[in-house]
């Protein structure tokens, strides 16, 4: 059986390389990977390359193409290029093409390359062998390239091309430290010295070159999904200043699994090992005499920071990049710079989010431009000055994001909806680079489940289903993923899972989106392609079916959301069940196998019968010594949606129970106290799957009031929207920006854009507004739309892209005319 799907999945992957994701030319013309020699699999190292590169070719484009691991930062003359690489399936590297040729501005030029080998397991980075291929060409002269065992020219003049590019160990960055956080490689230490940088801007400096080797050839992908916008943003306001003192003891110092669970199954140095435990630090210090300023940020302010003194700067809502400033040191100091989502107490809590979000700077008497190799997420910033007198200047965040959106737009005669919009494009814009990520900040990991939502708003605020393209064929290009069950599949991917750890839940959300990725024009041959993977999931699953024919007992972390509902996983869990059926009913229309849907409807007929108790549907079943399965009084809010959702309930044949869900939950339901036995949802996914039960039910106005009473006092904190109802964990979370797509379905009310028939439909519920408009894009122009009532008369006006139909349906999705 084994033998048979990889043949099959095999035979799936050759199709595919000739069709979908046959790739444009990606081999390099000269350059080969290489990396310094002995060194390919050593943990945070950090090298630099660098060619010095004579004037192109008047009037030609120059472009810098590289291939990494793990992760790059590109500069020319010491400016920034661009960060990389887009990732890939194990055994798989994406190109980046950066078109430098304004940079170079025709003249001779550096061009420069700090690449961070990490060699540990996360889930953001793949644990694969360290190698930098680069080529930077000028039309058809290559102009330089990795090569192994060569040396290149210090002087431009003197370059017999293609010039190679040199390397060095940039030591300045502390190898020995701790991780950033059980899902995320090591934090950033740096010893500095006047100068350390300036390899990347003089061809003279000091650049200790050492010998790199050739590594074995790499297959290679083209990025296929969009670059990223660098924009740079200022603080905006100067919050607090003090001065910190050492505590002499720490009450349950806080020590994280990614500090003390190091070993074979998580990668890193023992603590015993590092140079400095930078969390441990950090909990000594206690803010004192802190004097709040709120002060607005000037272009040329800033912090004169002695000794034992700190400043709070605020950028003014949540974002993601790379942390930039000037310091001017005038004696040694250990400057450290810690950020947060949001104030705690007042003051930026490091470790709030189980994170160590703190930069660490050695630095000598000198001026020194900084930045960040690795992004990070915050809206406030904490310069701590522990010994000697600095300033700090010039402050700014270059963000990592996604493309501004500019063919999505949306706005209303509520200005909180207004509102709502922009977290949610701020949230998508953090969080869909290369993969649909969970959160940009703790994990930067691509979640399944996650991916099922943030897929959607991709398609509401690009028209396409670009990065979602590639985050399918992550999944497919692997050729297995080690450490898991055979047939299942990773929770979040590109990853490594040496712990074994799988969400078997999160599989079967992977089946579901696929069914819609179809649907908004994504590839059918990936589709295919994948219907070995698919299939073999299923008969994975189906070990675990009892005699009832419901899973039982699942492996692993059994995974419904984060709420009560993920304690009552054991034995027979409902909504995992009912999660199941529509798996198993999506894979029979997909790959026309209607004795999986038949399987399907047996799964919901059975939820049914043992899981409503009359009132509402229970969350799970237990086996008893005897043999017998007692179902529980466990009920869950989250549990009744999953019911509705995936077709196990309906709102005609349960109509009681739709009524208590629609008229008596909400976000006021706990101020209300009706049925405190039911435990409440979470935003993540409870409260989701809610807003999408009303929109199948027609209530724009509901869904108007609740989506302001669920996620507005988060854009107003943040400016994003996040994982949990509370602060204390991710506050921007990709799933988070379906928002979007409620907003242009539910209140604008481009109900559904088709792109395969070419049909958009309208649908315009009771939202009791003055007026809307917005603009929806599709893979073949953009929809406008804008309503407007004018006491009892409501009129509107659509533009739609030329071969496009237009359909008008009810409230509750019946036609009412063309």
């Amino acid at each position: 059986m084994k033998i048979r799907y990889q043949i099959a999945l095999s035979i799936a992957l050759i199709l595919l390389a000739n069709g979908a994701f046959a790739a444009p030319a990606t081999e390099f013309r000269v350059g080969k990977p290489v990396w310094p020699a002995g060194r390919t699999t050593e943990m945070n190292l950090l090298v630099g390359f660098r060619a010095v590169i004579p004037a192109p070719p008047a009037g030609a484009k120059v472009v810098l193409r590289v291939a990494a691991s793990t992760l790059y930062r590109a500069s020319v003359n010491g400016t920034f290029v661009g960060h990389g690489p887009a990732r890939a399936a194990h055994g798989f590297y994406r190109v980046d093409e950066w078109d430098v040729t304004r940079a170079l501005g025709g003249r001779p030029g550096i061009v420069s390359l700090e690449v961070a080998g990490y060699n540990v397991n996360s889930y953001y980075l793949l644990d694969q062998p360290s190698f930098l291929l680069a080529e930077v060409t000028a039309g058809d002269t290559v102009l330089a390239a990795t090569q192994a065992g060569a040396t290149g020219n210090r002087k431009a003049g003197n370059a017999k091309l293609p010039v190679p590019f040199d390397a060095a160990i940039l030591d300045y960055r502390i190898r020995k430290v701790q991780r950033f956080s059980f899902q995320r490689p090591f934090i950033e230490v740096y010893r500095l010295s006047p100068g350390f940088d300036r390899w990347l801007r003089e061809p003279a400096a000091p650049f200790r070159v050492v010998e790199v080797e050739g590594v074995a050839s790499k297959t290679l992908l083209p990025r296929r999904v969009p670059y990223p916008d660098f924009d740079v943003r200022r603080p905006v306001v100067h919050v607090a200043e003090g001065r910190v003192e050492k505590r002499a003891q720490v009450e349950r110092l806080w020590k994280d699994r990614s500090l003390t669970n190091i070993g074979p199954k998580l990668k890193g140095f023992p603590e015993r090992e590092l140079e400095r435990v930078v969390s441990t630090e950090m909990q000594y210090l206690a803010s004192t005499e802190t004097a709040s300023l709120g002060r607005k940020w000037l272009e040329d302010d800033e912090a004169a920071l002695v000794a034992g003194r700190y400043r709070i700067l605020d950028l003014g809502q949540n974002l993601t990049g790379f942390i930039g400033l000037t310091v001017e040191v005038a004696a040694r100091s250990e400057l450290r710079v810690a950020f947060d989502e949001i104030l705690t107490g007042g003051d930026v809590d490091f470790k709030r989010l189980g994170t160590v979000s703190v930069v660490s700077y050695s630095l000598e008497p000198g001026t020194y431009r900084l930045e960040t190799l690795e992004p990070y997420t915050l809206r406030y910033l904490k310069a701590i000055n522990l010994e000697g007198e600095c300033r700090v200047r010039e402050v700014y965040l270059r963000e990592l994001s996604h493309p501004a959106v500019a063919g999505a737009r949306f706005a209303a005669s509520d200005e909180r909806l207004n509102r709502l919009f922009e977290a949610g494009v701020s949230t998508f814009r953090q969080n869909t680079l290369d993969v649909f990520m969970d959160c940009p900040s703790r994990e930067r990991a691509g979640w399944l489940c996650d991916s099922f939502f943030t897929a959607r708003s991709a398609f509401s605020l690009t028209g396409l289903p670009v990065v979602e393209d590639a985050f399918f064929e992550n999944y497919l290009r692997a050729a297995r993923f080690e450490h898991l069950p055979d047939g299942m599949l990773p929770m979040c991917y590109p990853a490594d899972h040496y712990d074994g750890v799988f969400i078997p839940n999160w599989a079967m959300w992977f089946v579901v989106q696929l069914e819609e990725y179809v649907a908004r024009g994504g590839d059918r041959e990936v589709v295919e392609a994948l219907r070995p993977r698919v299939l073999r999931l299923l008969d994975f699953l189906a070990k675990y079916e009892n005699g009832d024919g419901l899973l039982e007992k699942l492996p692993s972390w059994v995974f419904v959301e984060w709420s009560e509902a993920n304690k009552f996983v054991q034995d027979v869990n409902y909504p995992s069940n009912m999660l199941y059926a529509q798996a198993l009913d999506v894979a029979g229309r997909l790959y026309g196998r209607p004795v999986l849907s038949a399987r399907a409807e047996r799964v919901r007929a059975t939820v049914r019968r043992q899981s409503f108790d009359g009132e509402f549907f229970v969350d799970n079943a237990v086996r008893r010594p005897d043999g017998s399965l007692e179902v529980t009084r466990n009920r869950t809010e989250v549990c009744q949606y999953f019911a509705f959702f995936f077709g196990v309930a309906d709102t005609t044949r349960d109509r009681a129970l739709w009524e208590k869900l629609r008229d008596r939950f909400g976000p006021d339901r706990k101020q209300a106290g009706a049925f405190p036995e039911i435990h409440a949802a979470n935003s993540f996914i409870g409260n989701m799957l809610r807003m999408e039960l009303l929109s199948r039910a027609g209530r724009s106005q509901q869904i108007l009031e609740e989506s302001i009473g669920y996620l507005l006092y988060m854009a107003e904190r943040t400016g994003t929207l996040w994982e949990n109802v509370g602060a204390e964990a991710s506050l921007n979370h990709g799933f988070a920006s379906h928002i979007v797509r409620t907003l242009q379905r539910d209140v604008l009310g481009v109900h559904v854009v088709d792109p395969l028939r070419k049909v958009i439909v309208l649908r315009f519920g009771d939202a009791k507004l003055e007026w809307c408009e917005g603009t929806v894009p599709t893979p073949d122009g953009s929809v406008r739309l804008r309503w407007w009532r004018g006491g009892d008369a409501f009129d509107y006006r659509v533009e739609v892209p030329a071969g496009y139909k237009v359909e008008v349906v009810g409230r509750e999705g019946g036609r009412d005319g063309e």
